[in-house]
């Protein structure tokens, strides 16, 4: 039998969205709210203590012992298969929330949309359903063209784009690749304007979370943070 209060865990590293989150779900009545964590550390030794039936959580959290992003979800996912969990981001990657689907992780919302979503979000996660928030639906939607993009790039470009990602410098490859820093330089510009991207740490992502590159890229994901 489904409980009358749905039991939730809020994980995120600001304090501002762990209040905001607080407050929505209070004010709704349907929810108990069983524990808060920054980061996974905190996370993972909450979800071993309390039942929960709905993580809502950030996507990006540094500092805990456990990762962030897919790395920390595929692990709640192995430590944890019953749970249901509703992702918070502001990150509007298609390769990342497409990732996120394909892990089984079907409720997205974004920051930047009302917090109206969260509790509908909620209630659909625990059926096991399908919820986006409108910003995150748009980004399903592109994401046939985000990977017409990855197409896009031409060998050169694709090369140097996974060596960066798999956490070497623009130095590092060019010393690999034999050519000069500049045309380097040149070449993940020119990759990083196809793909829509203005941020190395949008670039070190996408490429992590696409498929671009392996989880060696693990360690050059968390450098940037």
């Amino acid at each position: 039998m489904k409980p009358l209060s749905l039991r939730v865990v809020i994980a995120d590293d600001h304090s501002a969205v762990r209040a905001g989150i607080h407050h929505v779900i209070e004010a709704s009545g349907g929810a108990s709210i069983m524990g808060t964590a920054r980061n996974s550390s905190e996370l993972l030794e909450l979800l071993g203590r309390v039942e929960c039936d709905v993580l809502i959580t950030g996507y990006a959290m540094p500092g805990g012992r456990h990762g962030d992003g897919m790395f920390l979800f595929r692990l709640i996912r192995q430590r944890f298969p019953e749970l249901r969990i509703v992702v918070l981001t502001m990150l509007d990657n298609p390769g990342i929330v497409h990732s996120l689907l394909k892990l089984g992780i079907t409720c997205i919302l974004s920051k930047s949309d009302s917090m109206s979503h969260l509790m509908p979000a909620v209630h659909v996660a625990y059926a096991d359903g399908r919820y986006l928030s409108p910003t995150i639906a748009e980004v399903a939607d592109s994401i046939t063209t985000s990977r017409a993009q990855i197409h896009a790039l031409s060998g050169r470009e694709l090369e140097v784009i996974r060596l960066y990602v798999s956490g070497m410098t623009v130095n590092e490859i060019a010393e690999r690749l034999n050519r000069s820093k500049k045309t380097i330089s040149s070449q993940k510009g020119a990759a990083m304007l196809k793909l829509g991207l203005k941020r190395d740490l949008d670039l070190l992502r996408y490429g992590l979370e696409s498929g671009l590159v392996g989880g060696d890229a693990r360690m050059a994901v968390q450098r940037a943070h």
